[in-house]
């Protein structure tokens, strides 16, 4: 099987027809503004659309790559900019559609989540206030769409520090800046019962459940010294070579697995720290 075979669309055909058909009452100029501000070249209009607004929305559509990360947060930044100022019962179809793609349409009408998404939208929804998570994800998401592995490999290590303090916060715990992050990260498991030297009976104690936990553990260690190494931060002695996308995807997702842990572990009303509050 051959790369381009396991490539796939990351927005439905579906859901692009939702939006192309909005910007039927959008005008020729604001078209090409929108797509063009977010980077992508002029595109010539499709010969297999009706009407000049459509067939130059579908052109622009049709120069996407929908299986390329970066691509793909840029045009659902289009889609915000298209379905913007309709009212509800016109977007409601779009807005369907996109979430049948594993997007979220927040009342704002911004879009999140979907492929990009570093951590689970509802995972946040145990934090009081998850805007410093948030700034990191979003300059991850940035980091991706431009190609850049330094930047998403220290924003993946600045998302576990924010995550583990604010997990420590949210217990009423003390979270010293000056801690480095290995020992926050450890102190934050410790905190929730999930370290496997603290693991309580029950399912997070079971032998397997350890493991994985060890596993865990080790992530945040090793997406520190990663950034220390390759990431931003730090001014490097040397260029930083071999660097490349797949060291920050593999940062970025050691990044996820520990803080969707972490954050899943803090709301679980089952979980093994809750049944040592008063």
């Amino acid at each position: 099987m051959s790369q381009a075979d396991l490539r796939r669309d990351l927005i439905s055909r579906a859901t692009r027809r939702a939006f192309r058909e909005l910007a039927v009452s959008i005008v020729v100029r604001d078209i090409h503004g929108m797509w063009q501000d977010e980077g992508f070249p002029p595109a010539d209009p499709s010969p297999n659309e009706n009407g000049e607004r459509r067939s130059l929305y579908q052109g622009y559509l049709d120069a996407v790559d929908w299986s390329d990360l970066g691509q793909v947060a840029r045009a659902v930044r289009v889609f915000e900019l298209t379905a913007k100022g309709f009212e509800p019962q016109f977007q409601q179809s779009a807005y369907d559609l996109i979430r049948r793609d594993g997007f979220q349409v927040l009342d704002s009408g911004r879009i999140v989540g979907g492929p990009t998404a570093v951590v689970r939208e509802g995972a946040l929804a145990n934090l009081a206030d998850p805007a410093a998570v948030r700034e990191h994800l979003d300059r991850i998401s940035r980091a991706i769409e431009s190609d850049d592995p330094a930047q998403a490999i220290g924003s993946a290590k600045e998302l576990i520090e924010s995550t583990a303090k604010l997990v420590l916060r949210e217990l009423g715990r003390s979270a010293d800046d000056a801690r480095d992050l290995p020992k926050l990260a450890m102190e934050a498991q410790l905190a929730l019962k999930v370290h496997p030297s603290t693991a309580a009976p029950g399912p997070d104690g079971s032998d397997a459940v350890k493991r994985i936990l060890g596993g865990v553990t080790t992530v945040a260690t090793g997406v520190a010294e990663l950034r220390n190494k390759a990431g931003t931060g730090h001014g490097p002695g040397s260029p930083r070579a071999g660097l490349g996308v797949r060291h920050a995807h593999l940062a970025v997702g050691a990044a996820r697995l520990w803080c969707e842990f972490m954050l899943d572990t803090l709301g679980d009303p089952a979980a093994p720290w809750r049944k040592s509050q008063p």
